[in-house]
C-alpha cells in the first residue's frame, strides 16, 4: 500500500487547510487510519485517528474542537480539516494505515506511511 499525502501549506494563523491521503489500493479501506506530525526539533506525535468504517474517531488534545478526520472508502482517502490553526500547529503531518481495523495512537500499530505534507502557520 502506498499512500499520498497533499494539502499542506501556507496558511495565517486562524485559517483552514484540508489535508487529503489516497491509498494506492482499496486493501486500506479495511483499515484504521492515523495522522501524525513532526514538527522541526520535535519527535512525530500523533494528531488523529479513524477506524475503518469512520464509527470512531479521536484526537490528540492539542487539537480536539479544532481538527477533524474523516473517510471516503469509496475513494480509499482519509482527510484532515485543520480549522482555527496556530503557529504551533506548524509541522509536516503524516497519514499511516494501521495494522487493524482500529486506529491507535502508537506510531509502531502503523505499518505505512506517507511522505508527508507540510503545513505552515504564520502568525
Amino acid at each position: 500500500v502506498q499512500l499520498q499525502a497533499s494539502g499542506g501549506g501556507l496558511v495565517q494563523a486562524g485559517g483552514s487547510l484540508r489535508l487529503s491521503c489516497t491509498a494506492s489500493r482499496r486493501t486500506s479501506s479495511n483499515n484504521g487510519m492515523g495522522w501524525f506530525r513532526q514538527s522541526p526539533g520535535k519527535e512525530r506525535e500523533f494528531v488523529a485517528g479513524i477506524s475503518w468504517n469512520g464509527g470512531n474517531t479521536f484526537y490528540a488534545d492539542s487539537v480536539k474542537g479544532r481538527f477533524t478526520v474523516s473517510r471516503d472508502r469509496g475513494a480509499n482517502t482519509v482527510y484532515l480539516q485543520l480549522s482555527n490553526l496556530k503557529p504551533e500547529d506548524t509541522a509536516v503531518y503524516y497519514c499511516a494505515a494501521a495494522r487493524s481495523a482500529f486506529a491507535s495512537t502508537h506510531q509502531g500499530d502503523y505499518n505505512y506511511w506517507g511522505q508527508g505534507t507540510l503545513v505552515t502557520v504564520s502568525s
